[in-house]
Protein backbone atom coordinates (compact mmCIF):
# COMPACT_ATOMS: atom_id res chain seq x y z
CA UNK A 1 0.00 0.00 0.00
CA UNK A 2 1.17 3.38 -0.96
CA UNK A 3 0.55 6.17 2.01
CA UNK A 4 0.37 9.76 0.23
CA UNK A 5 2.27 12.90 1.02
CA UNK A 6 -0.16 14.07 3.52
CA UNK A 7 -0.04 10.42 5.09
CA UNK A 8 3.56 10.58 5.95
CA UNK A 9 3.23 14.27 6.89
CA UNK A 10 0.63 13.87 9.29
CA UNK A 11 2.54 11.10 10.81
CA UNK A 12 5.43 13.60 11.12
CA UNK A 13 3.99 15.91 12.84
CA UNK A 14 2.57 13.50 15.31
CA UNK A 15 5.98 11.82 15.92
CA UNK A 16 7.56 15.74 16.25
CA UNK A 17 4.97 16.03 18.78
CA UNK A 18 5.67 13.19 21.26
CA UNK A 19 3.15 11.12 20.03
CA UNK A 20 3.30 7.12 18.55
CA UNK A 21 3.25 5.69 15.03
CA UNK A 22 3.40 2.40 13.66
CA UNK A 23 5.61 2.38 10.75
CA UNK A 24 6.79 -0.53 8.46
CA UNK A 25 10.01 -1.14 7.67
CA UNK A 26 11.55 -3.83 5.15
CA UNK A 27 12.15 -6.19 8.08
CA UNK A 28 8.40 -5.90 10.76
CA UNK A 29 6.50 -3.07 11.91
CA UNK A 30 8.56 -0.63 14.02
CA UNK A 31 6.60 1.02 16.91
CA UNK A 32 8.09 5.09 16.45
CA UNK A 33 8.92 7.77 18.47
CA UNK A 34 11.35 11.05 18.84
CA UNK A 35 14.54 9.12 19.75
CA UNK A 36 15.80 12.50 21.33
CA UNK A 37 12.94 12.79 23.49
CA UNK A 38 12.79 10.57 26.64
CA UNK A 39 9.50 11.03 27.47
CA UNK A 40 7.76 9.98 24.30
CA UNK A 41 10.25 7.22 24.21
CA UNK A 42 8.84 6.40 27.41
CA UNK A 43 5.24 5.93 25.80
CA UNK A 44 7.00 2.77 23.54
CA UNK A 45 7.56 0.92 26.85
CA UNK A 46 4.14 1.18 28.26
CA UNK A 47 1.95 0.81 24.88
CA UNK A 48 4.21 -2.37 24.40
CA UNK A 49 4.47 -3.47 27.97
CA UNK A 50 8.13 -4.19 27.05
CA UNK A 51 10.23 -4.52 30.01
CA UNK A 52 12.47 -1.42 31.02
CA UNK A 53 15.65 -2.77 30.76
CA UNK A 54 15.35 -3.88 26.75
CA UNK A 55 17.27 -1.01 24.89
CA UNK A 56 15.74 0.31 21.70
CA UNK A 57 16.91 0.78 18.00
CA UNK A 58 17.39 4.27 16.61
CA UNK A 59 16.07 4.58 12.75
CA UNK A 60 17.68 7.33 10.51
CA UNK A 61 17.00 8.43 7.28
CA UNK A 62 20.46 9.41 5.93
CA UNK A 63 23.94 8.12 7.18
CA UNK A 64 25.45 11.36 8.19
CA UNK A 65 22.90 11.69 10.89
CA UNK A 66 24.81 8.73 12.84
CA UNK A 67 27.11 11.19 13.87
CA UNK A 68 25.39 12.87 16.46
CA UNK A 69 24.77 9.87 18.07
CA UNK A 70 27.61 7.99 18.50
CA UNK A 71 31.20 9.31 20.21
CA UNK A 72 32.51 7.92 17.06
CA UNK A 73 32.63 5.90 14.22
CA UNK A 74 35.11 3.55 13.92
CA UNK A 75 37.00 2.10 10.77
CA UNK A 76 35.18 -1.17 11.16
CA UNK A 77 31.87 0.60 11.83
CA UNK A 78 31.85 2.93 8.55
CA UNK A 79 33.06 -0.36 6.62
CA UNK A 80 29.84 -2.18 7.75
CA UNK A 81 27.55 0.83 6.73
CA UNK A 82 29.13 0.90 3.51
CA UNK A 83 28.58 -2.64 2.69
CA UNK A 84 24.72 -3.05 4.33
CA UNK A 85 23.35 0.01 4.98
CA UNK A 86 20.74 1.36 3.85
CA UNK A 87 19.75 -2.58 5.04
CA UNK A 88 18.71 -4.66 7.59
CA UNK A 89 21.15 -4.33 9.86
CA UNK A 90 21.63 -3.10 13.20
CA UNK A 91 25.20 -1.15 14.34
CA UNK A 92 25.99 -0.89 18.21
CA UNK A 93 28.44 1.45 19.43
CA UNK A 94 28.83 3.70 22.78
CA UNK A 95 26.21 6.79 22.71
CA UNK A 96 26.82 10.29 22.72
CA UNK A 97 24.86 12.50 25.36
CA UNK A 98 21.82 13.17 23.32
CA UNK A 99 20.27 9.61 23.46
CA UNK A 100 18.06 9.67 26.10
CA UNK A 101 18.54 6.52 29.02
CA UNK A 102 14.70 5.06 27.89
CA UNK A 103 16.68 4.80 24.68
CA UNK A 104 19.54 2.80 25.82
CA UNK A 105 17.86 1.09 28.67
CA UNK A 106 20.96 2.74 31.17
CA UNK A 107 23.33 0.90 28.62
CA UNK A 108 26.70 3.07 28.05
CA UNK A 109 26.06 2.07 24.02
CA UNK A 110 23.35 2.96 21.42
CA UNK A 111 22.17 0.58 18.05
CA UNK A 112 21.42 2.35 15.16
CA UNK A 113 19.91 1.41 11.98
CA UNK A 114 19.36 2.71 8.34
CA UNK A 115 16.37 1.24 7.09
CA UNK A 116 16.33 0.94 3.36
CA UNK A 117 12.85 1.15 3.20
CA UNK A 118 11.64 4.27 1.27
CA UNK A 119 8.89 4.61 2.64
CA UNK A 120 10.31 4.19 6.57
CA UNK A 121 12.90 7.00 5.42
CA UNK A 122 10.27 9.47 4.31
CA UNK A 123 8.58 9.26 7.69
CA UNK A 124 11.85 9.38 9.09
CA UNK A 125 12.56 12.71 7.36
CA UNK A 126 8.82 14.19 8.01
CA UNK A 127 9.63 13.81 11.78
CA UNK A 128 13.04 15.67 11.21
CA UNK A 129 14.32 13.60 14.30
CA UNK A 130 15.75 9.92 14.56
CA UNK A 131 13.15 7.38 15.23
CA UNK A 132 13.59 5.03 18.31
CA UNK A 133 10.94 1.59 16.98
CA UNK A 134 10.74 -1.50 18.73
CA UNK A 135 8.38 -3.97 16.62
CA UNK A 136 5.18 -2.63 17.27
CA UNK A 137 3.54 -5.70 19.08
CA UNK A 138 2.84 -6.26 22.54
CA UNK A 139 6.17 -7.38 23.87
CA UNK A 140 6.47 -11.53 23.78
CA UNK A 141 4.27 -11.96 21.35
CA UNK A 142 4.87 -12.39 17.56
CA UNK A 143 6.21 -9.07 15.23
CA UNK A 144 3.74 -7.53 13.45
CA UNK A 145 4.55 -7.73 9.57
CA UNK A 146 1.91 -6.47 8.15
CA UNK A 147 -1.04 -3.41 8.49
CA UNK A 148 -3.23 -5.70 10.47
CA UNK A 149 -1.57 -7.50 12.87
CA UNK A 150 -0.20 -4.14 14.13
CA UNK A 151 -3.66 -3.06 14.87
CA UNK A 152 -4.50 -6.27 16.42
CA UNK A 153 -2.00 -5.60 18.91
CA UNK A 154 -2.13 -1.32 18.96
CA UNK A 155 -5.02 -0.27 18.68
CA UNK A 156 -6.53 2.18 21.45
CA UNK A 157 -2.83 2.07 22.58
CA UNK A 158 -1.12 4.25 20.07
CA UNK A 159 -1.61 7.53 17.65
CA UNK A 160 -1.88 6.09 14.23
CA UNK A 161 -0.53 3.23 12.28
CA UNK A 162 0.89 3.72 8.54
CA UNK A 163 0.52 0.53 6.27
CA UNK A 164 3.16 -0.19 4.02
CA UNK A 165 2.03 -3.99 2.85
CA UNK A 166 3.72 -6.92 3.61
CA UNK A 167 7.53 -6.34 5.31
CA UNK A 168 10.21 -7.91 2.92
CA UNK A 169 12.47 -9.95 5.48
CA UNK A 170 10.17 -10.49 8.16
CA UNK A 171 12.12 -10.71 11.03
CA UNK A 172 14.04 -8.14 12.54
CA UNK A 173 17.30 -6.90 12.20
CA UNK A 174 21.12 -8.46 12.10
CA UNK A 175 22.60 -6.72 15.21
CA UNK A 176 26.48 -6.12 15.65
CA UNK A 177 28.04 -4.69 18.67
CA UNK A 178 31.03 -3.09 18.14
CA UNK A 179 31.36 -1.70 21.52
CA UNK A 180 33.67 -4.59 22.60
CA UNK A 181 37.33 -5.81 21.56
CA UNK A 182 35.85 -7.94 19.41
CA UNK A 183 32.38 -7.44 17.15
CA UNK A 184 29.58 -9.88 18.51
CA UNK A 185 26.80 -10.61 16.80
CA UNK A 186 23.80 -10.08 19.33
CA UNK A 187 20.82 -11.13 17.28
CA UNK A 188 20.75 -12.86 13.60
CA UNK A 189 18.62 -11.46 10.82
CA UNK A 190 18.77 -10.80 7.56
CA UNK A 191 22.47 -9.90 7.34
CA UNK A 192 24.23 -13.15 7.89
CA UNK A 193 27.19 -14.39 10.18
CA UNK A 194 29.32 -14.92 7.17
CA UNK A 195 28.55 -11.60 5.36
CA UNK A 196 30.06 -9.47 8.51
CA UNK A 197 32.89 -11.65 8.83
CA UNK A 198 33.52 -10.63 5.17
CA UNK A 199 33.81 -6.91 6.39
CA UNK A 200 35.02 -7.39 10.06
CA UNK A 201 37.55 -10.96 9.54
CA UNK A 202 36.52 -11.67 13.09
CA UNK A 203 33.18 -12.16 14.69
CA UNK A 204 31.86 -14.04 18.21
CA UNK A 205 28.86 -15.12 18.30
CA UNK A 206 26.97 -14.47 21.70
CA UNK A 207 25.68 -17.49 23.44
CA UNK A 208 22.68 -15.91 24.06
CA UNK A 209 21.89 -16.11 19.80
CA UNK A 210 21.57 -19.99 20.59
CA UNK A 211 21.30 -20.27 24.20
CA UNK A 212 19.21 -18.32 27.34
CA UNK A 213 20.50 -15.45 28.35
CA UNK A 214 22.54 -16.07 31.47
CA UNK A 215 21.13 -15.16 35.04
CA UNK A 216 21.42 -11.12 35.71
CA UNK A 217 23.15 -10.59 32.61
CA UNK A 218 22.00 -7.53 31.09
CA UNK A 219 20.41 -7.10 28.09
CA UNK A 220 22.81 -5.86 25.39
CA UNK A 221 20.02 -5.61 21.97
CA UNK A 222 16.66 -6.06 21.60
CA UNK A 223 15.64 -9.88 20.90
CA UNK A 224 18.02 -11.24 23.95
CA UNK A 225 14.89 -12.04 26.05
CA UNK A 226 14.49 -15.26 27.43
CA UNK A 227 10.75 -16.08 25.59
CA UNK A 228 10.02 -13.73 23.30
CA UNK A 229 7.99 -13.79 19.80
CA UNK A 230 5.51 -16.06 21.44
CA UNK A 231 1.86 -17.54 20.07
CA UNK A 232 -0.67 -18.29 23.13
CA UNK A 233 0.19 -22.23 22.18
CA UNK A 234 2.78 -23.90 23.80
CA UNK A 235 5.67 -24.55 21.30
CA UNK A 236 7.53 -27.68 21.35
CA UNK A 237 10.52 -27.39 18.21
CA UNK A 238 11.36 -30.85 16.80
CA UNK A 239 14.32 -31.74 15.26
CA UNK A 240 14.82 -34.48 12.96
CA UNK A 241 13.44 -36.04 9.53
CA UNK A 242 9.90 -35.83 8.15
CA UNK A 243 9.24 -39.09 8.77
CA UNK A 244 10.67 -38.91 12.77
CA UNK A 245 9.16 -35.85 12.83
CA UNK A 246 5.74 -37.17 11.90
CA UNK A 247 6.33 -40.86 14.04
CA UNK A 248 6.87 -38.55 17.29
CA UNK A 249 3.57 -35.75 16.98
CA UNK A 250 2.12 -38.81 16.19
CA UNK A 251 2.55 -40.36 19.31
CA UNK A 252 2.70 -37.07 21.14
CA UNK A 253 -1.21 -36.33 19.75
CA UNK A 254 -2.24 -39.88 20.93
CA UNK A 255 -0.80 -39.15 24.65
CA UNK A 256 -2.34 -35.51 24.92
CA UNK A 257 -4.50 -35.17 27.33
CA UNK A 258 -4.35 -31.12 28.28
CA UNK A 259 -6.72 -30.58 25.05
CA UNK A 260 -8.22 -32.34 22.56
CA UNK A 261 -6.59 -33.16 19.18
CA UNK A 262 -8.29 -30.58 17.48
CA UNK A 263 -6.06 -27.58 19.36
CA UNK A 264 -2.51 -29.78 18.44
CA UNK A 265 -1.15 -28.33 15.66
CA UNK A 266 1.86 -29.12 13.24
CA UNK A 267 3.93 -26.13 12.47
CA UNK A 268 5.94 -27.61 9.16
CA UNK A 269 7.25 -26.63 5.78
CA UNK A 270 5.79 -25.92 2.93
CA UNK A 271 4.63 -29.35 0.69
CA UNK A 272 4.35 -31.33 3.84
CA UNK A 273 0.86 -31.42 5.38
CA UNK A 274 -0.33 -34.04 3.47
CA UNK A 275 2.10 -36.47 5.38
CA UNK A 276 1.70 -34.82 8.23
CA UNK A 277 -1.41 -36.35 10.71
CA UNK A 278 -2.20 -33.01 12.55
CA UNK A 279 -3.27 -30.00 11.40
CA UNK A 280 -0.46 -28.07 9.58
CA UNK A 281 0.40 -24.16 9.71
CA UNK A 282 3.31 -23.50 7.05
CA UNK A 283 6.06 -21.49 7.60
CA UNK A 284 7.66 -21.63 4.16
CA UNK A 285 10.19 -23.86 2.02
CA UNK A 286 12.47 -26.09 3.79
CA UNK A 287 15.29 -25.19 1.88
CA UNK A 288 14.68 -21.60 1.49
CA UNK A 289 14.81 -19.66 5.15
CA UNK A 290 13.92 -16.61 3.39
CA UNK A 291 10.88 -17.88 2.39
CA UNK A 292 10.76 -18.71 5.89
CA UNK A 293 11.60 -15.51 7.48
CA UNK A 294 8.97 -14.21 5.57
CA UNK A 295 6.21 -16.51 6.96
CA UNK A 296 7.24 -17.48 10.43
CA UNK A 297 5.75 -14.25 12.51
CA UNK A 298 2.49 -14.74 9.76
CA UNK A 299 2.21 -18.23 10.71
CA UNK A 300 2.40 -18.23 14.44
CA UNK A 301 -0.14 -15.66 14.69
CA UNK A 302 -2.02 -17.99 12.29
CA UNK A 303 -1.79 -20.62 15.07
CA UNK A 304 -3.43 -18.05 17.41
CA UNK A 305 -6.12 -17.47 14.70
CA UNK A 306 -6.95 -21.07 14.79
CA UNK A 307 -7.21 -21.85 18.33
CA UNK A 308 -3.81 -23.59 18.77
CA UNK A 309 -3.10 -24.62 22.59
CA UNK A 310 0.18 -26.96 21.43
CA UNK A 311 2.38 -26.58 18.64
CA UNK A 312 4.77 -29.17 17.40
CA UNK A 313 7.46 -27.29 15.09
CA UNK A 314 9.51 -28.52 12.32
CA UNK A 315 13.04 -27.49 13.62
CA UNK A 316 14.36 -25.01 10.61
CA UNK A 317 18.79 -25.39 9.26
CA UNK A 318 20.56 -22.61 11.46
CA UNK A 319 22.57 -21.83 8.73
CA UNK A 320 22.85 -18.09 7.12
CA UNK A 321 19.45 -16.98 7.11
CA UNK A 322 18.36 -19.59 8.78
CA UNK A 323 20.39 -18.75 12.12
CA UNK A 324 17.55 -16.14 12.34
CA UNK A 325 14.54 -18.46 11.80
CA UNK A 326 16.16 -20.84 14.44
CA UNK A 327 16.50 -17.86 16.89
CA UNK A 328 13.20 -16.80 16.71
CA UNK A 329 11.18 -20.43 16.91
CA UNK A 330 13.88 -20.95 19.96
CA UNK A 331 12.51 -18.06 21.86
CA UNK A 332 8.72 -18.94 20.73
CA UNK A 333 9.73 -21.94 21.99
CA UNK A 334 11.00 -21.10 25.60
CA UNK A 335 14.04 -22.84 23.77
CA UNK A 336 11.98 -26.75 24.56
CA UNK A 337 13.29 -28.41 22.22
CA UNK A 338 13.19 -32.39 21.11
CA UNK A 339 16.39 -34.08 19.33
CA UNK A 340 14.59 -36.96 17.77
CA UNK A 341 18.04 -39.43 17.72
CA UNK A 342 17.21 -39.04 21.03
CA UNK A 343 13.84 -39.93 21.35
CA UNK A 344 12.23 -44.02 21.63
CA UNK A 345 8.89 -44.13 20.92
CA UNK A 346 6.35 -45.88 24.20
Amino acid sequence: MQNTDKDIARAGEILRGGGLVAIPTETVYGLAANALDGRAVAKIFAAKGRPQDNPLIVHISHIDQWDALVREIPPRAKALAQAYWPGPLTIILPKSDIIPDEVSAGLDTVAVRFPSMRATRRIIDAAGVPLAAPSANLSGSPSPTCARHTMDDMRGRIDAVLDGGECNFGVESTVVTLATDVPRLLRPGAVTPEELREVLGELEIDSAVMGKLKEGAKVASPGMKYKHYSPNAEVTIVRGSLSQYCDYIRNAAEQENACGREKIFALCFDGEEDQIPLHCVTYGREDDPLTQSHRLFTALRELDERGALKVYARCPSADGVGMAVYNRLLRAAGFSVVQLNEYRSR
